[in-house]
């Protein structure tokens, strides 16, 4: 019986033993279907326009239009995105990419509005005027466009239409009336203002205006060379340059301290003073030594009677 106990305890685990996790295989991830990446795209575009990020707005636009070329809620929302963002000749391609939508005649002829094309942004303004007669942005294109090109009564007539049907407090309102008065202050200066201020000056003055010829506009060649011209320098006093006296050596006054030796930084043997002292020196003491006296008298010699020094005794 003892061989069983010792069989039916080591059937148990050992106490403070792990068992191991069974180990699972991982599935593949499933592929996302394209209606679901165009439904997270689509989320992600509209919080991005609402936030006023355009510019990842249009790439959200181009990841969509790469995935169904198609879409025209993509392509609409590209091309508002364009213009927001005053990419007008982008904005252009893709109108044209659609074979010139027809939906998208109000949007290309703004376009040529901004791109300063006017009389393209006319003939374009024109074919869609009958056609949406109401559209007040139609209206307003249509009086800016005259305006810019001097049309100022046409303008002052379109304005006043916008301004009759326009909410007084709206953002609008405003801008109808200041381009009305700008228009109307154009049309009034042509029509009486200046006919007025013709009438004020003197009469020799307004003869001699209306009987000579108008001024002869200057070539471009010409313009150019008298543009291009150099400046005589010689004649323009030139300025002193104004010393930093951040960069200027303790204990030195600009203009009153001598300027330093050009010849500090050559060595001794190579400047152009060297050994004009050593001349000097050779030629006035002959090399005397420290101490020595130059005009020392000669000693006196010692004289006997014959007129013979004395010698040495020989010993």
């Amino acid at each position: 019986m003892a061989p069983e106990k010792s069989r039916a305890s080591n059937s148990h685990a050992r106490p403070g033993t792990k068992k191991k996790p069974e180990t699972r295989k991982s599935q593949p991830k499933q592929p996302v279907s394209l209606s679901e990446r165009l439904k997270r795209l689509f989320t992600s575009l509209c919080a991005q326009i609402d936030g006023g990020h355009f510019t990842n707005a249009i790439k959200t636009c181009n990841k969509i239009l790469r995935l169904e070329p198609t879409d025209r809620d993509a392509l609409q929302t590209k091309l508002f995105l364009l213009l927001q963002t005053e990419q007008y000749d982008t904005a252009l391609s893709l109108i044209s990419g659609e074979n010139d939508n027809p939906e998208r005649a109000f949007e290309r002829a703004y376009a040529l509005y901004r791109l300063h094309h006017e009389s393209e942004a006319a003939g374009a303004l024109s074919d869609i005027r009958e056609a949406k007669k109401e559209h007040r942005g139609v209206v307003h294109l249509d009086a800016q466009l005259s305006y810019r090109q001097g049309s100022y009564q046409s303008s002052v007539d379109l304005y006043s239409e916008l301004l009759e049907t326009a909410e007084p407090q709206s953002e609008e309102h405003s801008d109808v009336l200041t381009n009305l008065t700008a228009s109307q202050k154009h049309l009034d200066f042509i029509a009486k203002d200046f006919l007025r201020a013709l009438d004020a000056l003197p009469a020799a003055i307004t003869s001699a205006l209306e009987s000579s010829p108008p001024p002869v506009q200057s070539s471009a060649s010409a313009t150019l060379a008298v543009l291009t011209q150099p400046e005589d320098d010689s004649a323009a006093p030139k300025k002193a340059k104004k010393v930093r006296t951040s960069r200027v050596p303790k204990g030195v006054v600009p203009g009153i301290t001598p300027p330093p030796d050009p010849e500090r930084w050559l060595k001794k043997s190579e400047r152009s003073n060297y050994g004009l002292g050593m001349k000097k020196r050779r030629g006035g003491g002959g090399g005397a030594t420290q101490g020595a006296a130059a005009d020392a008298p000669p000693a006196p010699s010692k004289s006997s009677g014959g007129g013979h020094s004395k010698g040495k005794k020989k010993k």
